[in-house]
């Protein structure tokens, strides 16, 4: 009988944001893969079959793994996990059981056994899909599984899974390295055709793997720290980067340290980024920075599922939204939450710790984005890259500026940034 695989998103996913403002669970970057991509891996015998979450966030993700589109006979036995938990040791467990079930950590929905029969009925509801399962008549085992529930645990899991998962993978040294260039534990970098590294730069693997993509680009005076993946055609010309992982096509200079970038984003120019996350299409303007430790080395706050946080940990730097652009000099504080298609341009100024969607912010006052004025820069943007904004991209932007409009205009001071 044919197992299927059915990846959801739940209604928590809003926790999420600013980093599932645009795009589904299931696309966030993690470790050296996406989360959708980790769970296709971690149960290989099943047939990826459906991604259920909020549709337009679905209609935004262009890079999406393919479908298995074979016809499904209802009796075939169906697998339907929440995208935001983490493949553990509780999942061998489960899966040898074979039989029907609802697994449950805590307060949400893990995942669920059934056949297909029983879950298509659920399917199109998005992030109710989690709440349809509840409804089924499935026993429900409770298990320990680690969840993305907020925002900062990315930052402080993903370095740990990309190290595992980079240890994993069979290196290879078929793209160009410079005479001049310096290896450091060569066993454990990979190196993709079509990549290259000039001379003087460095990719020190010692603490962990490094693993360039195909039309990497390694420039001069560059030292790359493992663990490390870089993604399909981007670009670290010059600096010191190290942790992190980047997603296709983002051009990196300056100080970046256990940061996970999710595709397509600049930062040309000098300026740190410290456990952080950028989310695509975003600019950083020369010499942003991001405040990853408060001067007291006390817990770090940050804006999360409509109010402010305490995260349990003491290094934590930026969430910065899809087509957030930065002006020259921005600071950013330690815990800031920066909404998409935000632009900030107050050089010289912390930025307030919390910006909503599509804000203007010169330094002094916040106010509302022109959206037609945003757009014209969103499509400038994406085609500088070979990749034009799509239909359903606009469409996903023009509901998310619709949905944040109150946040926006509601009255408020903005808040400084906190010592």
């Amino acid at each position: 009988m044919t197992q299927r695989l059915l990846l959801f998103e739940d209604a928590r996913c809003v926790d999420l944001d600013p980093l599932t403002d645009l795009l589904p669970v299931h696309a966030l970057a993690f470790g050296d893969a996406c989360l959708a991509t980790r769970w296709m891996r971690a149960v290989p015998e099943a047939l990826p079959t459906r991604f259920e979450g909020r549709p337009h966030a679905l209609a935004a993700w262009r890079r999406a793994p393919a479908l298995d589109r074979d016809r499904r006979s209802p009796e075939d036995d169906a697998l339907a996990l929440n995208v935001a938990a983490l493949p553990g040791p509780w999942l061998a467990g489960a899966l040898e059981e074979g039989r029907r079930a609802l697994w449950v950590a805590d307060d949400r929905v893990v995942g669920a056994r059934a056949s297909y029969r029983e879950l298509a009925p659920g399917l199109g509801r998005g992030p109710a899909f989690e709440a349809f399962l509840r409804e089924l008549d499935l026993p429900v085992i409770a298990i320990e599984a680690r969840l993305l529930r907020w925002p900062w645990q990315i930052v402080e899991w993903s370095p740990g899974a990309l190290a595992d998962d980079l240890a994993m993978a069979r290196p290879e040294k078929a793209g160009e390295v410079h005479r001049l260039a310096a290896l450091e534990a060569p066993e454990r970098v990979s190196i993709a055709a079509g990549a290259r590294v000039d001379a003087y730069a460095v990719l020190d693997a010692r603490a962990g793997p490094i693993r360039l993509g195909p039309r990497v680009v390694v420039a001069s005076h560059t030292l790359v720290c493992g663990p490390c993946e870089v993604g399909e055609g981007s670009e670290l010309l010059g600096g010191v980067i190290g942790r992190s992982t980047f997603g296709p096509e983002c051009r990196v200079t300056g100080e970046v340290d256990s940061s996970i970038w999710q595709g397509y984003a600049n930062k040309r120019h000098h300026g740190f980024v410290g456990h952080s996350v950028v989310g695509e299409w975003a600019n950083l303007g020369a010499l942003t920075t991001t405040s990853d430790l408060k001067n007291t080395y006390g817990e770090v706050r940050v804006w999360a599922g409509g109010r402010e946080r305490a995260t349990g940990y003491h290094k934590i730097g930026a969430f910065i939204g899809a087509h957030v652009k930065t002006g020259i000099g921005t600071l950013l504080p330690t815990g800031a939450s920066i909404g998409t298609g935000s632009n900030l341009f107050g050089g010289g100024r912390f930025a307030p710790k919390r910006v909503p969607a599509f804000t203007w912010w010169d330094g002094e006052r916040a106010v509302e984005h022109r959206f037609d004025r945003f757009l014209e820069t969103a499509r400038i943007a994406t085609s500088r890259r070979g990749r034009p904004l799509d239909p359903g991209e606009q469409q996903a932007l023009e509901a998310l500026f619709a949905a944040t409009r109150g946040e926006r205009l509601a009255p408020r001071s903005a808040p400084a940034a906190s010592a």
